[in-house]
């Protein structure tokens, strides 16, 4: 089985070609700090190479029969499948993400293939009865999908397979092409990617992979008339820039979150700590649902609490090529000392550490903050760390209050037993998604996947996200 070698020179994919770039960088292991590979830096004009070979196909995957379509996703799929272990490896290597985790990743990943290859075959219009208004008579009508044509893909390095998937799935089964700025971070998933699709039979120029700086690679893709939408996942910052540049460009965003969760006073504990501590900690919280703020009832608070810190106590930090591994490294060394610096923030306003808080190489252990002020950073904005605040309410309604104070609202999840409670907080609650009796990091790939408030803007699951790819076209037939 091959697997990244140590400082391999990887190429720029482009109109079905590897291309050597004219710039490089190294990319390290986020664990071990090891050179990993040469990654290109793709300079403006590889960019526009890109983007000419994504325009000049388009014509060619629009004409492509939606069986075809789904078969080369299909292929995509079975071939992923034959090289889950190695795909898994890979995510390991570059993002850090916990072997047992990677390989849950990459078994979504294919699945989201899969789900793509069958929504190919059920893009549709309707027909519309124009006879229902004086002068429609004798006319038939009806609306069919057309694809977009250049989509300009930007991901994250925290699901750098299945987040791709999402992007580069429903847009082949709607008939686009793709040019694909990964992040800096996990450029390796995508070069994978890249020799799958060529084998699976992607026409050249259809999927294109340009790695580089989102201030040359990112501003080319949003600026260019060519491409004709941006789906964009990661912080809000950048998300806003990309919608106030991108002019009449359809825009679909995945932003930030601080995802809540409320737990009612009847609710049996004992049957969803393991599951709360898993969207707590999963991929070291580097999760846009991650559970980050927990609202508990004061009269299961204490109990919680303990038996929360208990089974996060057991959790195994080190190497994320460790079957055994639980947490590893965050992304980068810089990412440990932020958290760290918001843990003290908020110990300094009065909040408890009552577990973690400290670092273990480029680790952040477990953490568990009791009593934090809403104000402190690790409560209203988005920590994207293994840390979690546990804070006592009074009643349901003013956890729903305490939740919705924030500027994010993408998934929030209620345990209760209550099935008016539930119906209140799926009411009130000012979020994306609500999960009643589960946790905010739910997630499967067929589901509408996006928020509200600075969370985005658009909806991803494979169905949804085609509808975002293309547009409708009516047709009316005069019969008189």
């Amino acid at each position: 089985m091959t697997l990244v070698k140590t400082k391999e020179k990887k190429r720029l994919f482009i109109n079905g070609k590897w291309t050597l770039a004219k710039k490089y960088t190294i990319l390290y292991s986020p664990y071990s700090m090891e050179e990993i590979a040469e990654i290109p830096q793709a300079t403006e004009d590889e960019v526009d190479l890109a983007i000419e070979a994504a325009y000049e196909s388009r014509s060619k995957m629009a004409d492509m029969p939606s069986h075809q379509r789904a078969g080369i996703l299909e292929k995509l799929a079975s071939l992923m499948e034959q090289r889950s272990l190695e795909a898994a490896k890979i995510i390991a290597l570059e993002a850090a993400k916990p072997i047992t985790t990677a390989k849950g990743e990459v078994a979504r990943t294919i699945q989201t293939y899969k789900f793509a290859a069958e929504e190919a075959k059920r893009i549709s219009g309707e027909t519309i009865p124009l006879d229902a208004a004086p002068g429609g008579e004798g006319r038939v009508a009806y609306t069919i999908r057309e694809p977009l044509g250049v989509i300009g893909a930007i991901t994250p390095f925290n699901f750098p397979m299945n987040l791709v998937a999402h992007k580069v799935g429903p847009a082949i089964a709607s008939g686009n092409t793709i040019v694909l700025k990964p992040a800096g971070q996990t450029p390796l998933s995508a070069y994978f990617l890249a020799e799958l699709l060529e084998e699976a039979g992607l026409p050249a120029g259809a999927f294109n992979v340009v790695t580089g700086s989102g201030s040359i690679v990112g501003e080319k893709l949003v600026k260019d008339h060519r491409v004709k939408k941006i789906s964009f996942t990661g912080s809000p910052e950048v998300g806003i820039g990309i919608r106030n540049k991108a002019g009449l460009k359809q825009v679909t965003l995945e932003l930030g979150s601080n995802a809540a969760l409320i737990v009612d006073k009847e609710v049996d504990i004992e049957k969803i700590i393991s599951r709360c501590v898993s969207g707590a900690f999963a991929f070291q919280g580097q999760v846009c649902i991650s559970l980050q703020r927990v609202y508990v009832h004061r009269e299961i608070y204490e109990s919680f609490v303990q038996k929360f810190v208990e089974a996060t106590s057991k959790l195994k930090v080190g190497d994320p090529l460790d079957m055994k591994t639980d947490v590893s490294a965050l992304i980068a060394p810089k990412e440990v000392e932020r958290a760290l610096e918001w843990i003290e923030e908020a110990k300094q306003s009065g909040a408890e550490v009552a577990l973690g808080g400290t670092r273990e190489g480029n680790a952040l252990k477990p953490t568990v903050l009791l009593n934090v002020e809403p104000v402190s950073r690790v409560s209203c904005q988005e920590v994207f760390a293994p840390i979690v605040l546990i804070n006592k309410v009074e009643s349901v309604q003013e956890a729903i209050r305490l939740v919705n104070d924030s500027r994010y609202g993408l998934q929030a999840g209620i345990f209760t037993e209550n099935i008016r409670t539930a119906m209140v907080a799926v009411k009130k609650l000012h979020v994306g998604g609500v999960l009643v009796n589960d946790i905010p990091t739910f997630r499967v790939d067929h589901m509408p996947y996006g928020g509200v408030k600075e969370s985005g803007v658009g909806r991803e699951g494979i169905k949804y996200a085609i509808h975002e790819m293309t547009e409708m076209k009516l047709v009316i037939i005069n019969n008189n």
